[in-house]
């Protein structure tokens, strides 16, 4: 079968483009090992428009079910290793995709919403702790830690980001960072140090996240006179950056040197004419799950556009 739309990823971004594809009565194509994205394995998520409170669990089950209501003919949804995306290349005037099972697919157009994973953090603790006092998103779950000490790992914009919106609500906020300068732009890094709340700190290795049941403390090392320090805080916000799913795509379109793909803001086009990406795959300025739909929304306002005026 011939797609109108081959849609790459399942999660907010992909799952609202698959509703709007198929409202439009595209015949749609969604390629997704499972659903829910980054989100899934958060315990709360209090910021999804229209949901004061929901697990990232219940958000992927959410997500899978308003999809599959459109299932189809206008909408097929292949998932596991059927719908692991391995391979992406331009035959003619369609795009050939391929999947972990083996099979292809042929698609007029192209949208990826293939997110990206999060570069953890791999120290004693850091596994034992995740989602239990260590994050990955301070705008997901920095409200959960008001009135307590928290420190922030990472010394980029993001770093900076992140404690400067955990500020608006924590008793105090440490950012660490591995090297002798912060990689943020000075006029950020300035802002923020200047609350008397915050705290930033050069030249730091992490050593462990201790804990009990939750976090308690975190260790690290001054790479400068070797002491061993530890913090006493029940939050940590990892900032170390973050990996997008695209390596299957870098030989037919363009991407950063962190591999996110380049796209226009504007409609979310690609480098390659045919080809539409949305979320946090792109190197779009900010990456939270209501942009994410709301830019795959944009994108396939776009294709529909583009299939019936080319």
């Amino acid at each position: 079968m011939l797609y109108d739309l081959i849609i790459i990823g399942g999660g907010p971004a992909g799952t609202a483009a698959g509703v709007y594809s198929a409202r439009k009565k595209l015949k749609t194509l969604v390629l997704t090992p499972d659903f829910g994205g980054q989100s899934a394995v958060s315990p709360d998520i209090h910021n999804w428009i229209g949901t004061q409170s929901i697990s990232g669990s219940d958000l992927a089950k959410a997500l899978e079910s308003h999809l599959r209501a459109y299932e189809g003919a206008n909408c097929v949804i292949q998932t596991g290793q059927a719908g692991r995306v391995v391979g992406l290349a331009k035959s003619g005037d369609l795009f050939v995709v391929t999947t972990a099972d083996g099979q292809s697919a042929e698609g007029k157009t192209v949208l990826i919403t293939a997110g990206s994973v999060r570069r953890k953090l791999a120290v004693p603790g850091a596994t034992e702790f995740d989602q239990k006092g260590l994050t990955y998103c301070a705008t997901c779950d920095g409200p959960m830690f008001a009135d307590q000490d928290v420190v922030v790992i990472g010394g980029g914009n993001a770093g900076f980001e992140s404690a400067a919106q955990l500020l608006a609500y924590c008793k105090s906020v440490t950012l660490l960072h591995k090297n002798a300068d912060f990689k943020a732009d000075k006029i950020t890094v300035d802002k923020v140090l200047a609350n008397p709340k915050m705290t930033g700190i050069l030249n730091t290795e992490i050593v462990e996240v201790k804990g009990d049941k939750f976090v308690t403390g975190l260790v690290y090392k001054d790479k400068i006179s070797g002491e061993i320090k530890e913090l006493p805080v029940t939050g940590i916000f990892v900032e170390i950056g973050f990996l997008p799913n695209t390596a299957w795509a870098k030989n037919i379109l363009a991407t950063n040197d962190f591999g996110a793909i380049k796209i226009d803001a504007l409609n979310q086009k690609t480098t390659t004419d045919g080809i539409w990406a949305a979320g946090d795959c792109t190197d779009a300025l900010y990456h939270q799950n209501n942009i994410a739909a709301g830019d795959a929304v944009k994108a396939v306002e776009d294709i529909y556009r583009w299939l019936h005026l080319k």
